[in-house]
């Protein structure tokens, strides 16, 4: 299926014409007639990438209401200027399209800040000590929470164990009366002590749901670590409207400081829509937000045409996708495997969903006008997303065009890596994905198979696949700068680089951030590059990032988010 992406600037071209920009700073978009009315806002004295063919660099940008009116030199750009024109001279500091998140968890990352954060630990008695600290402080009864660890990570293996999992005894010796809750770094597992497997009926005669594990150990017993979809036998109890409302408010604030305009919303329920859009409407969600519907078939069938929206409230919410998850994830062994783990042989990982019911969710999907994005982590489950992305195309012929999307694409058969770009399929990955896993996708694979088909960006994009970016928060940091580093270098934190040849060159790795995010949510037209009449959704950050040392690329900072021609976060500020 032949679709249109965006054209790609040369490394070459692109350097030229921004060595050019100094030399000659006179533009054809800079020498139309004086305006009538002069800017609402004027960057000036900057370093501009615009991510644009026609104009890729620039020294200043003016903008009225929420558009940008000129792009050109700082001195012509100067007639702008009004009374009231509000002027940043920021000094060389570089300018780009505003980071486009493409696959993130919106309500999971402001969850993630009003509960235990796991992510940096390194030792199961870490977790333990701090679990023991949150009980001392809770409620009889009260829940405790947290997320973020992961057992690869652990510098000592727990003892007891059961497949390098911990087994709940050492929970319930310091949480007793309290029920805890700890979800993997991925969100593909959950560990739970006794106080919540006894509140959720979890015993050795409970049978795991399908696309999901119980694991036990020798005698049975269940050790508290439940997989994938039986995750989902875990009760709470009822939610905390404001205590969601507060986590929605949260995830805003840390994308924009972090230089994210416009964040992808991997899957939310109807009821989570509702509350994003009463929010916007209120002016506390100031990102904005492109959302996948997650629910059901039966449930969504009813609902779609009611709930699809194009650029409501000035651009800040478009619902227009549908989520399904094919597999589990590759650190969990949930990852739906072509071939055995190679350190587990008895398992080939988890069909998280039917086949059959994401059939339907594609004719559902073709029906009222939505995106398909699948979940498919694994190469069988990479596989048969494609199949089935592939008889929907054949059964509708007459729908062109449609962007659905893979997302991870982590692990490939080399057999399907092709029919990406064949399908007109965008592959919306997470570059710091590849240095997160690295340590362990060896072992889980085989040297054979991880470089076949892991994280592979420039085998899918020599197939003419689009390839997006995110980091999947908050199973990573959501900040740009960290997983933009990841995919120029593919370097992990222990010095090693992952399949050197699949790296992105630093321009690349920008448009996989901008207009490629842009493109696959159907929103090229208005966003992901600097251009006139595009919105002005801009990010200024302190280093220039597509040449600075690599070393300094993470040192980089957030200096302003500019969403719609508004400063909503400024460094200065905070």
């Amino acid at each position: 299926m032949a679709v249109h992406r965006p054209s790609r600037v040369s490394s070459a071209a692109f350097l030229g014409a921004l060595a050019l920009l100094f030399v000659v700073t006179r533009s054809p978009q800079a020498t139309q007639p004086p305006p009538l009315v002069a800017a609402d806002l004027l960057l000036t004295n900057a370093r501009i990438v615009t991510v644009d063919d026609e104009l890729p660099a620039a020294e200043a940008v003016a903008v009225r209401g929420d558009r940008i009116m000129a792009l050109g030199g700082s001195a012509e750009l100067q007639r702008y200027a009004g009374t009231a024109t509000r002027v940043l001279d920021l000094h060389g500091q570089l300018v780009i399209p505003g980071f486009v998140e493409s696959h993130g968890h919106f309500s999971g990352l402001g969850e993630a800040r009003l509960q235990l954060n796991l992510t940096d630990t390194t030792s199961w008695a870490e977790i333990v000590a701090r679990v023991a600290s949150a009980a001392t402080d809770a409620k009889p009864g009260e829940w405790i929470v947290g997320r973020g660890w992961h057992q690869d990570k652990w510098t000592t293996r727990p003892d007891p164990s059961v497949e390098g999992f911990p087994t709940h005894a050492s929970l319930d010796a310091v949480s007793p009366d309290n029920p805890v809750l700890l979800t993997h770094a991925s969100g593909h597992a959950v560990f739970v002590n006794g106080r919540a497997m006894a509140l959720s009926g979890i015993t050795r005669t409970t049978r795991a749901p399908a696309g999901g594990d119980i694991i036990v150990d020798d005698r049975g017993d269940p050790i508290g670590l439940l997989r994938e979809t039986a995750e989902n036998l875990v009760r709470r109890g009822a939610g905390d409207a404001t205590r969601d409302r507060k986590a929605l408010e949260l995830a805003s604030a840390e994308a924009l400081s972090k230089g994210i305009t416009s964040f992808q919303d991997a899957g939310s329920s109807f009821a989570t829509i509702d509350r994003m859009k009463h929010l916007i409407d209120e002016g506390r969600i100031g990102v904005r937000l492109w959302v996948m519907v997650s629910e059901g078939n039966a449930a969504a069938a009813g609902k779609l045409k009611q709930y699809r929206l194009i650029d409501y409230a000035g651009g800040h919410l478009t619902v227009r996708a549908l989520k399904r998850q094919m597999d589990g994830a590759l650190g969990s062994r949930g990852a739906w495997m072509l071939e055995p783990y190679t350190d587990k042989p008895d398992s080939t990982g988890l069909n998280t969903t039917p086949v059959a019911a994401i059939e339907e969710t594609a004719r559902l999907a073709i029906e009222h006008d939505y995106q398909l994005c699948v979940h498919a982590i694994g190469d069988r489950a990479n596989r048969e997303t494609l199949n089935v992305f592939e008889r929907a195309f054949r059964a509708n012929p007459l729908k062109r065009d449609l962007r659905w999307r893979v997302e991870h694409a982590q692990h490939l058969a080399s057999a399907d890596i092709p029919r990406f770009g064949q399908l007109g399929v965008i592959a919306s990955m997470q570059g710091i994905h590849c240095t997160s896993d690295a340590p362990y996708v060896v072992d889980r694979l085989g040297r054979t198979r991880a470089e076949e088909g892991a994280y592979v960006w420039q085998k899918l994009m020599k197939s003419g696949a689009l390839v997006a970016n995110g980091t999947d928060a908050p199973v990573e940091d959501v900040d740009p700068i960290p997983n933009f580093y990841a995919s120029v270098t593919r370097r992990a934190t222990s010095g090693i680089v992952f399949y050197a040849d699949q790296r992105m060159n630093r321009l690349e790795a920008l448009k996989s951030y901008t207009i490629n995010g842009a493109y696959a949510a159907f929103q090229d037209d208005s966003r992901g590059s600097l251009k006139i009449g595009k919105l002005a959704d801009m990010t200024v950050l302190s280093k220039d990032i597509l040449t600075v040392p690599e070393e300094e690329i993470r040192s980089a900072k957030v200096v302003y988010t500019i969403v719609g021609g508004k400063i909503a976060y400024s460094a200065g500020s905070r």
